[in-house]
């Protein structure tokens, strides 16, 4: 059962037959043993991929070796990202259900905050030496309004264009390739359509069912790239007049390239591309396979590769091609990323508070930062692991995403922000359906913007 967002968020965390199940499965919650600390984490829905299972494991051993009688409880939450959220939200709201460590994705953490779900982490953070090592946007990324920190971040990452050197070969076009501009995008994910039957040209994740991944991996870096912010604003929030912007031009012209992209048929089967475990399938299969010509994707995707994961695909860095995702007509700089991550942080009502934050610097020392990092394919958020040799030269592509950073933006990290997500997500469905015209589809989103931010938003 999928339970999907919609643009009221209230109803996005629902309490659902789904939730229950998850809820009576965590037990009597973490204060039941003061010598247990329980661990909540997002876990892969291929049943092969076991990074994060793994690595966890690992830092238990260590934990429970170097803090006898203390014991780890590991509590993994398998759904994809929108069910995630909706099971985390509500384990969150209870003593009795709340771990005493949660796996925080970034969009999310500003809602858990002004919800009273997390617990600041100012004074732990004070008495440890190692925060000092963590870049101020990632610091940033688990800041409250009220200028608390309620995580500790666990990398950033960046996203970009992945291809098929074999598809692009059969279909004449470059082993080098980078695009330009948007257009340049979409011819050549025509001419594999055209040379290259039985592939797909070009994914770009879409609609409720990819939750955040459409808007981040898709939306917001077509958004990003048209300059529609001014001066290096924001295209979604006005920070001078703190309100949400209406869709304008850029955003309509980035609901055309969505648009372009499945009535041209240049995409997946809209029934696929609306399938909320597309992603592992394009990651799993379509990629490996050398059905998919041009993925907008993220820099994480090599840990599905890696050997242990079940879809080992040594030859990926040899077969697969990395470009920038260009701006909409080449304007400066050129290209756009988006970067998010992960946060680890401590409810509001965690029994072990001390304990959780103990687990924390555990998994946070450099040695098992940078294993993480490579491990899951992330980009180093401390400054001692980024500058390691050991660290730039463990996997091909590490490089090259880094290095979008320079150029590279975050979400606006605000409590509304979630809703606004969802609110963009229904915008992209219904062009990716053909069921909204883009205007249709970008009136919708303002309406939904209104009643989103209690109607705090601006033209530009």
């Amino acid at each position: 059962m999928l339970v999907r967002p919609t643009v009221r968020f209230t109803a996005l965390f629902t309490l659902t037959a789904l939730a229950s199940a998850s809820l009576a499965a965590c037990g009597s919650g973490s204060g039941s043993d003061p010598d247990t600390v329980k661990v909540s984490f997002k876990q892969s829905t291929d049943n092969s991929i076991k990074v994060m299972d793994t690595y966890l494991g690992h830092i238990k051993k260590q934990f429970e070796k170097a803090n006898p009688g203390k014991k780890v409880e590991l509590v993994p939450i398998k759904a994809p990202d929108s069910e995630y959220y909706t099971k985390l939200q509500q384990m969150l709201r209870s003593p009795k259900t709340a771990p005493d460590l949660v796996y925080e994705d970034t969009f999310l953490i500003n809602s858990d905050i002004t919800s009273g779900y997390l617990k600041p982490l100012d004074d732990y953070l004070a008495e440890w030496k190692d925060w000092d090592q963590f870049i101020d946007t990632a610091k940033a990324a688990a800041k409250g309004e009220d200028g608390k920190t309620y995580g500790v971040p666990d990398g950033t990452d960046t996203r970009g264009l992945w291809f098929s050197k074999e598809v692009f070969a059969k279909a004449g076009l470059p082993a080098d390739w980078q695009p330009k501009t948007w257009d340049e995008v979409l011819d050549a994910a025509r001419a594999i359509k055209e040379k290259v039957p039985g592939v797909t040209p070009l994914n770009v994740y879409t609609g409720k069912p990819a939750g955040e991944a459409a808007t981040m991996q898709g939306f917001e870096m077509l958004l990003y790239g048209t300059g529609t912010g001014g001066g290096g604003s924001d295209p979604l929030y006005d920070k001078g007049s703190k309100k949400w912007i209406t869709a304008g031009q850029g955003f309509e012209d980035s609901l055309s390239f969505v648009e372009t992209v499945y009535k041209e048929k240049l995409g997946p089967e809209v029934s696929d591309a609306l399938d909320p475990n597309f992603g592992t399938k394009v990651r799993g299969e379509l990629l490996p396979q050398g059905r998919l010509g041009i993925a907008l994707d993220g820099s994480w995707l090599p840990q599905d590769w890696l050997e242990g994961s079940g879809h080992e695909w040594p030859e990926w860095s040899k077969e697969l091609g990395l470009a920038a995702m260009p701006t909409q007509h080449g304007q400066a700089p050129g290209r756009v990323s988006m970067s998010g991550g992960w946060t680890w942080a401590v409810p509001a009502k965690a029994g072990n508070p001390d304990l959780a934050f103990e687990f924390i610097k555990t998994m946070q020392t450099k040695a098992n930062a940078q294993k993480w990092y490579i491990a899951n394919s992330g980009i180093s958020v401390r400054e001692d692991v980024a500058d390691d040799p050991a660290y730039v030269d463990a996997q091909p592509g590490i490089e090259f995403f880094t290095d979008l950073v320079a150029d590279t933006h975050y979400r606006p990290a605000y409590p509304a922000y979630p809703k606004v997500s969802v609110a963009i997500q229904e915008a992209m469905e219904g062009v990716t359906t053909g069921d909204r015209s883009v205007e249709e589809a970008a009136r919708g989103y303002d309406e939904a913007l209104k009643e989103a931010t209690d109607n705090q938003v601006v033209s530009k």
